[in-house]
Formats: structure tokens, C-alpha cells, sequence
């Protein structure tokens, strides 16, 4: 890894004098929202647990495999839903994603009608897997619109951007959900996000387009984004007989042995691990290790919640802030999954703390780390193909949501087994620390794979 490697300049050559606009921000803000409902959508159920395994009488063991059900379908849908975005593109695809997602969301609020633990567990883990299954697109085509409409210097801060989403999320959602369950009940949580996703669904396929489609962006825009090495050219009309073909699973083996793609893709499983821990036991943990309310959780979860959206944005805009200043695109993307996955390492501290406030401030600390290093998806955008870009980041969120299926059943487990979180802390924690080893042993340089025909 040279520091002095140059990469592509900051400020490409313009064409003309003419002011260049900035639709592609309004883009990632588009982003930005749609992601924040998708995972507002994943962590219903952990605002929503507590009381709804209570009135159902669902075990700790019985909660994580509803937990997990989400993962099994979000899974196994990222190799079609990408092939799905590289062939119909990323607007259409998108869309349908977000409103089937929502519906199946709002569909969970009705699981109180079939009584007994055993029909509700089966309903609500069918509907938990449709809406991971409808979820399944939504990351690899931020990836992929990302790719095509940001040069290659801000494609770590739309990234980061795009995927600090997920703490917004909780930042927001979170103390409407838990008022909405302190107040209405359980129910009424699922009621509200799935009429909100839908709403947003209807925004998003009258505003996004593709970069030489969207009619509020002018040649300079146009320019300045393919001089600095988008993708422009992945959704347009004369590319359709590509996106006829079949996947190419030959090119498939070839992402599947790179050795750089594999670190990546183990490095992104184990940072999962963070994300699936925060979004589906986390709340659990205020309530039953902390004695806290579900009122007070909705308030208290938010306050990591901010740090770590700051953590994701900051990382994005370090690491093309070292773009700039000439290092290579291999350390500006490892430096801060790295330093981020060393914060993250902090909050197995919890388990020595008793101090409410201390808890809050160590996992603030870890969300802020979780948050800074969370630049998988602008490896992605760095590292697909240009032929098979949603492939690429199917396969990429394949890997990393296995981790969705495997925590939350190993947690529910653990906790079952000691009593305790003390052993989810250490479990989640030694996940971070692999993702370390991940990246500075298994990676290498990072740089776009060159399929062979």
C-alpha cells in the first residue's frame, strides 16, 4: 500500500465555464430515506418484542429465530435481486421493492389474531421472510446507483451517507416506534412504518432517474460525474440485450475465488454481526439486562443511534478526504473500517460497567466506530465489474446478511444458556476484531475486478 499513489484528480477538467448542478445529491438523499425505512422496517420487531413476545408468549429462543427469519429470505434473494437491477435497472426494480416491503411490514400488525404462540410464530416468521425477500435488491442497487451516478473521489461519502441511514433510522424511528408501543400497543408500530414505505415508494418513482435520464441535470453534472469514473451508461436503453442475458455464473466463480472479494465479503459478514446485534437484541438488552422501559429504550437507543450516524458519515468523508490527498484507494478505504472496528471492540466493556450512563457512553462509543468503519458498500462500488454490478453486490450483501441468520439464533442461545448478555457482548465484539484481520491480512489491494470472457 503506497501512500503516495495518486488516484484520479479531485476536480476533473470541465468541458465548459457552465456551473455544473448537483442532482446527484438530491439522489443520495433519496437514498438516504428509502434506506432509513428499510431499516426502520428491520428493527420493528425489536421495539415491538418485548411486548408482543409477552402477549404471545414467545421464549428468548423462539424470539431469535423470528428474529432471524428476515435474513433467511434477504439472503438467499441477493444473487436474483441483483441480476433482477442488472436487467430491468435499479428505478423500477427499486420501487416495487420498497412497496412490497412495506406491505408485508404492515401485514405483522394483524399477528395478534391467530392466538397461540405456535400459529402466530409460523405467521409472523412467513411475513418476516417475505419482507426480507422484497428487502433483498435494496442494497445492491444503492450500490449500483451509487456506481453510476458519483465520481469516484465522493463515492465514499455517498456511500457513507446512504448507509448511516441505518442509524437515522433508529434515531428517528426508534422513540416514534416506542411511544407508538407505550401508548397504542405492539400493533400500531407495524401499522405506521408500512403506510409510511408505501407513501415513499410512490415519491421515489416519480423523482429518481438515471444520470442521462434525470431532467433536472445539466452537461457539466454529466461531465464532471463521468470524467471522474461513473457508470452513466448502466441503465440505458442501448445496453438491454445485456441485460437479457442470463447470469453468467462462470463470471460468478470468478468474483467467488478473487481473494480480495473474499476478505471483503468476510470482512462485511462480521460487520454485520454489529448491525444485527443492534437491530434485533439491542432494545432486548436495555429491557431485560438494564431495566428499562420500552418508552425509555425508544429514547435511549437513539442517543448511540447519533453517534453512529455521525461515525458513518465522518468515515466516508475521511477516507475520500485521503483520496484527495493522494493516498491510494486501499488505504483510504482500510484505514477507517479498521480504526472503526477497533471502537466497535469497546463495547464488551459494558459487561464491567453498572452505571446506566457508562453503558449508554460505551455503546455510543461502538455505534460511532460501527458507523466509521461501515464502508463496504464503496468498496463495492470500487471493486464490481462494470458487467455485473448488482451481481457483484448481491453477492457482497449475501455474504455479509448470513450474519442476519447466524446472531440473532447464536444470542438467543447464548442467553439462554448463561442467563446473561455478558457472552453476546464478548461474541459481538471478537466479530469486529475479526473483521480486522480480514482486511489488513486477507484483502490486499483494492481495485475493480477485470472479469476474463
Amino acid at each position: 500500500m503506497n501512500a503516495q499513489e495518486k488516484v484520479l484528480p479531485s476536480s476533473p477538467p470541465m468541458p465548459s465555464s457552465q456551473k455544473k448542478t448537483r442532482a446527484r445529491w438530491f439522489i443520495v438523499f433519496m437514498l438516504f430515506l428509502v434506506t432509513a425505512i428499510n431499516y426502520a422496517d428491520r428493527a420493528t420487531l425489536s421495539i415491538a418484542g418485548t411486548d408482543m413476545s409477552s402477549q404471545l408468549g414467545l421464549d428468548s429462543v423462539m424470539m431469535g429465530y423470528v428474529f432471524s427469519a428476515f435474513a433467511w429470505s434477504y439472503v438467499a434473494g441477493q444473487i436474483p435481486g441483483g441480476w433482477l437491477l442488472d436487467r430491468f435497472g435499479s428505478k423500477k426494480v427499486y420501487f416495487w421493492s420498497i412497496f412490497l416491503w412495506s406491505a408485508f411490514t404492515l401485514m405483522q400488525g394483524f399477528i395478534g389474531f391467530f392466538g397461540t404462540a405456535g400459529t402466530a410464530v409460523m405467521i409472523l416468521f412467513g411475513l418476516r421472510f417475505l419482507v426480507g425477500l422484497a428487502e433483498a435488491p435494496s442494497f445492491p442497487a444503492n450500490s449500483r446507483i451509487v456506481a453510476s451516478w458519483f465520481p469516484s473521489h465522493e463515492r465514499g461519502t455517498a456511500a457513507a451517507t446512504f448507509n448511516s441511514a441505518q442509524y437515522f433510522a433508529t434515531v428517528l424511528f426508534a422513540p416514534i416506534m416506542g411511544y407508538i408501543t407505550y401508548t397504542f400497543g405492539w400493533q400500531y408500530v407495524f401499522y405506521f412504518m408500512g403506510a409510511v414505505g408505501i407513501i415513499v415508494s410512490f415519491i421515489w418513482m416519480k423523482v429518481v432517474y438515471s444520470p442521462k435520464e434525470h431532467p433536472r441535470i445539466n452537461e457539466a453534472e454529466l461531465a464532471y460525474i463521468e470524467e471522474g469514473g461513473a457508470l452513466t451508461n448502466m441503465d440505458q436503453t442501448e445496453t438491454k440485450k445485456e441485460k437479457k442475458k442470463a447470469i453468467n455464473w462462470s463470471q460468478v466463480k470468478q468474483l467467488l475465488t478473487n481473494r480480495m472479494l473474499l476478505g471483503v465479503y468476510l470482512g462485511q459478514y462480521c460487520i454485520t454481526t454489529l448491525t444485527y446485534f443492534f437491530l434485533t437484541w439491542f432494545p432486548v438488552y436495555l429491557v431485560q439486562e438494564r431495566g428499562m422501559t420500552i418508552l425509555e429504550v425508544g429514547f435511549v437507543a437513539s442517543l448511540p443511534a447519533v453517534c453512529g450516524f455521525f461515525g458513518g458519515i465522518l468515515g466516508g468523508m475521511f477516507s475520500d478526504f485521503l483520496l484527495r490527498k493522494g493516498f491510494s484507494l486501499t488505504v483510504a478505504r482500510k484505514t477507517p473500517i479498521v480504526v472503526g472496528m477497533l471502537l466497535s471492540m469497546s463495547l464488551v466493556a459494558a459487561n464491567y460497567v453498572d452505571a446506566q450512563s457508562v453503558v449508554i457512553f460505551v455503546m455510543a462509543l461502538a455505534f460511532f466506530g460501527k458507523g466509521f468503519g461501515a464502508l463496504g458498500w464503496a468498496v463495492v462500488a470500487d471493486t464490481s465489474p462494470k458487467e455485473m454490478s448488482g451481481v457483484s453486490g448481491g453477492l457482497f450483501n449475501t455474504f455479509g446478511n448470513i450474519a442476519g441468520i447466524t446472531t440473532p439464533i447464536i444470542i438467543g442461545y447464548i442467553i439462554a444458556t448463561t442467563g446473561s448478555f455478558n457472552g453476546a457482548l464478548v461474541f459481538v465484539g471478537a466479530n469486529a476484531l475479526v473483521a480486522i484481520c480480514s482486511y489488513l491480512f486477507l484483502v490486499g489491494e483494492i481495485k475493480r475486478v477485470e472479469l476474463k470472457s
